[in-house]
């Protein structure tokens, strides 16, 4: 497989609230700007809020048949790092997101790629121009991490225009089945498991794919990780330039 790897907190407003009376004085009238309050400010403006939960975003029931048959799946697997500027429609990320890692088992909630002791791991957040969101297998929906386009920071290279960038992150403490030491190979192993799947639907689909490495630190901080959490590589996704839906070879 080819790769390409390149190694103010808004301030509460200090005025009293509206309404409310300090001892021995009435509360003054003021404009009714100051009297928001800063959780109100923070969900008219998600962009501020790295990090914090604003609702989730269902997606469409993947379509988990049809396709190319596996073989030739395999046959066409390749890296394309050229992209149109065509967005992937609901449905299309849908099915690549289950594809990548989702539940294909509901009643055992096992998943399309092995996980090391069944630590399912590995967390996939992704890149939009409307923001970042991170992928919640079940029940099949996107939560909104944050509303910041941080697609520009997963890679400085001529891909980092693809419509959806994958950035893989391994959350190291599901994994304590396992000893300290070895915790980052099996979330190496179980990351690049998720990666092949993707390169396979894009294969099966006739869409773009590349998997890239990228500055971690600058990213996790935008993305709001905690220290458990380890960005492993991110994967960009779209479709293949001088080509649209409907013409794909």
């Amino acid at each position: 497989m080819r790769t390409d790897f390149a190694p103010q907190r808004a301030r509460a407003n200090s005025q009293p609230v509206r309404g409310v009376r300090r001892a021995g004085r009435p509360s003054p009238r003021r404009p009714w700007l100051p009297s928001f309050s800063l959780a109100l400010w923070l969900t008219l403006l998600p962009g501020l809020a790295p990090g914090r939960e604003l609702g989730p975003e269902d997606l469409p029931p993947p379509q988990t048949s049809g396709g190319k048959p596996l073989m030739t799946a395999l046959k066409q697997r390749r890296t394309l790092r050229e992209f149109a500027a065509t967005d992937l429609s609901a449905q299309e990320l849908s099915d690549l997101l289950w594809a990548a890692f989702g539940i294909n088992r509901p009643e055992e909630g096992r998943r399309t790629a092995p996980s090391a002791m069944n630590s399912q791991e590995i967390d996939l957040y992704i890149a939009l121009e409307r923001g970042l969101y991170v992928y919640q297998a079940r029940p099949h929906r996107l939560r909104l991490v944050t509303a910041q386009d941080l697609r520009s920071k997963t890679s400085g290279q001529s891909f980092s225009n693809a419509p959806v960038v994958l950035i893989l992150v391994a959350d190291l403490a599901r994994l304590e089945k396992a000893k300290p030491e070895t915790r980052p190979f099996y979330a190496g192993f179980d990351a690049g498991c998720i990666c092949q799947n993707i390169y396979l639907y894009c294969a099966s689909t006739g869409l773009a794919t590349v998997v890239h490495d990228l500055n971690r630190d600058p990213l996790a901080l935008a993305m709001g990780l905690g220290p458990e959490q380890k960005i492993m590589f991110a994967q960009a996704v779209g479709h293949p330039a001088n080509s649209a839906p409907g013409q794909r070879p």
